[in-house]
Order: C-alpha cells, then sequence, then structure tokens
C-alpha cells in the first residue's frame, strides 16, 4: 500500500449548532445519512457528534483531492462507528466510484471534539 492523500478539517460547535437551529431536518438530510443522524441524536451532546462528522467528511475530500462537490457528495461520505468505537467509512455512489478507481485500498480517520470544536484528519491509502 502506499499512501495516497491526508486531509485535515476543524469545525467550530457553535457553526453546526447554528445550522441544526436555522435550517433543522433540511440541513441534516443535505448533510448526514440516517444512519449518522440515528448515532448523532443519540449523544448526550449531538452538535459534537454532527460537527465530528462534518470535519470528518471535508478532510476525506481534502485527502481526495477533490473537496465536496462533483466528484464527492456529503452523504457518499458516511461516518460509522464500529463496535471498538473506532470511526469507520464508508463510501457511496460517486466517492466509491472514484475510490474504485483510484484502488484505494483503506480510508483511515481519527475524530476529535472539545468544547468549542470539532477536528477530524484523513489518510487515504492505494495498492501499489
Amino acid at each position: 500500500m502506499s499512501l495516497y492523500g491526508i486531509g485535515i478539517d476543524v469545525v467550530e460547535v457553535d457553526r453546526i449548532k447554528s445550522s441544526l437551529s436555522e435550517f433543522g431536518e433540511q440541513f441534516l438530510d443535505r448533510i448526514f445519512t440516517e444512519e449518522e443522524q440515528a448515532y448523532c441524536e443519540r449523544q448526550k451532546n449531538k452538535e459534537l457528534s454532527y460537527a465530528a462528522r462534518f470535519a470528518a467528511k471535508e478532510a476525506i475530500a481534502k485527502a481526495f483531492g477533490t473537496g465536496i462537490g462533483k466528484s464527492v457528495g456529503w452523504r457518499e461520505l458516511e461516518v460509522l462507528r464500529m463496535d471498538s468505537g473506532e470511526p469507520k467509512i464508508l463510501l457511496h455512489g460517486k466517492a466509491a466510484e472514484l475510490a474504485q478507481s483510484l484502488h484505494v485500498s483503506e480510508v483511515k480517520i481519527s475524530l476529535t471534539h472539545a468544547k468549542h470544536y470539532a477536528a477530524a484528519n484523513a489518510v487515504i491509502l492505494v495498492e501499489k
């Protein structure tokens, strides 16, 4: 395996909280899958979980070198949680097609959050 790309993103939790208040389900349905929403809604401070997932999606798009747009959509990058607690990425649609065309073998992410900020790192590995 070799490194294809890395990405990082930091999100202000208040920005996500504001979008949740102002746009509600419209915001959620545009950015997050149903499973992501179900997970975040079960959390004590749901805006922290949403912010971390938002940051992860941005970090992955940066690692692909595409940003969010034509090649990779928000809901095509799904951030799930394994039983171990480790975050896991599922790629859908155009993001999955892009990964296949690049021979992506793995997408690894790390999430963190504090009271005011959430951050994520992403690493994309490809087969040689």
